[in-house]
C-alpha cells in the first residue's frame, strides 16, 4: 500500500482523491485551501476536497496552511514519510523543502508544455484547439515545468468548459492511478521549452465581449460557461448561443431573423444565434420573448 499526501482544492481534485481511495491508496493527509466566503451572504465554505472528507467521515487529517514554508508544516509532512505527494489544482506553490521529501506528482489539465498555469482548459477552448488532454508530471520549482510522466488526449471541439472539467477530472483520476502504480517503470519526458505557453487565472471581466467576430465570441461562450459567462458593456448576458455563420460581413448588432428558439444577431464578422439572454437584475428569457418585450423586429438593432 502506497502512502500518499494529497494536495488539491476543487471538484477536479476531489474526483482524483476519490479514485485513489477506491483503488486502495493510503491517503495520509489532505492539504487544501482555507474555507472561503461564498455567495451574497458570504457564508464561510470549505473547499470541495475538504467537504468530501468531512461528509464521508474519512479518517484523513486536513491541513489548510497559509504557507507551505512553515517549518511545522514541513516537519509534519516529513514525519508522515509519504511515498508520493499528489497535487491537483491545489492553488499553492510547493517549496523545495517539500519537493525534496518525496516524488511530487501534479495532474495538469493540458498537454504540457502547452498552457502552463491556472486556466489550461479555458485557454485551450479560447484558442479553438480540437485536441487537449491531461498529463501527470514530476514537480519542480518552476511553474508546471517538470518532466511529463504520462498523458492522455481528448477531443474537446464544441464542448463547454464545465463539460471538459468533468471529463478531464475522470481522465486525470485514472491517469493518476496508472502513474503511481507504474512510477518506477516510466521514463520522464523533459518538456520542450520552445513549445511552452502560459495561461492566467480567469477574472470576471474576461467575459466582456463586443460584437466583432462571432467565432471568437462563441469560443468565449464555451470557455467561460458557466462562469464568468459572456456579457456586453451594458450588462446584457448571453446565456446560451450558437455559432450560425463565421464569415459573413454584417452591420454589428442587427437582428437578422427571429425563430422559435431564438434570433440571429449580426456581428461585424459572422452571425450568432441568441437562444437565452438576461438583462442585469432581471430573469433569463428566451430570445424571441426578449425581443417581443422590447418590441424589436427583424432589421432593428439590438441596442
Amino acid at each position: 500500500m502506497k502512502n500518499i499526501i494529497f494536495m488539491g482544492t476543487p471538484s477536479y481534485a476531489t474526483c482524483i482523491l476519490k479514485e485513489l481511495i477506491k483503488e486502495g491508496f493510503n491517503i495520509q493527509a489532505l492539504f487544501t485551501q482555507s474555507d472561503k466566503p461564498v455567495g451574497r451572504k458570504q457564508i464561510l465554505t470549505p473547499s470541495d476536497t475538504k467537504k468530501f472528507i468531512l461528509e464521508n467521515n474519512l479518517n484523513i487529517k486536513i491541513y489548510t496552511p497559509k504557507s507551505l514554508k512553515d517549518e511545522n508544516i514541513i516537519k509534519d509532512i516529513k514525519d508522515l514519510k509519504p511515498d508520493f505527494i499528489v497535487v491537483a489544482a491545489y492553488g499553492k506553490i510547493l517549496p523545495k523543502e517539500i519537493l525534496d521529501i518525496a516524488p511530487c506528482i501534479n495532474l495538469h489539465a493540458s498537454l504540457l508544455p502547452k498552457y502552463r498555469g491556472a486556466s489550461p482548459i479555458q485557454s485551450a477552448i479560447l484558442n479553438a484547439d480540437k485536441i487537449s488532454g491531461v498529463c501527470s508530471m514530476l514537480m519542480e520549482e518552476g511553474l508546471d515545468s517538470g518532466a511529463v510522466l504520462e498523458s492522455v488526449e481528448f477531443n474537446i471541439e464544441g464542448k463547454k468548459s464545465n463539460e471538459i472539467f468533468d471529463i478531464f477530472s475522470n481522465l486525470a483520476a485514472k491517469l493518476c492511478v496508472s502513474t503511481l502504480n507504474n512510477f518506477y517503470k516510466i521514463t520522464p519526458k523533459i518538456q520542450d521549452e520552445s513549445k511552452v505557453s502560459f495561461c492566467k487565472k480567469i477574472k470576471k471581466e474576461d467575459g466582456l465581449i463586443e460584437l466583432n467576430e462571432a467565432s471568437v465570441i462563441y469560443q468565449k461562450f464555451l470557455a467561460f460557461y458557466p462562469w464568468p459567462g459572456i456579457f456586453l458593456q451594458n450588462g446584457l448576458k448571453f446565456l446560451d448561443i450558437e455559432l450560425f455563420d463565421k464569415d459573413s460581413l454584417q452591420e454589428s448588432g442587427k437582428i437578422l431573423n427571429i425563430e422559435n428558439n431564438g434570433f440571429l444577431l449580426a456581428c461585424k464578422k459572422g452571425v450568432l444565434k441568441i437562444k437565452i439572454l438576461q438583462e442585469s437584475g432581471k430573469k433569463a428569457l428566451d430570445g424571441k420573448t426578449y425581443l417581443n418585450g422590447k418590441r424589436l423586429k427583424i432589421g432593428d438593432n439590438l441596442f
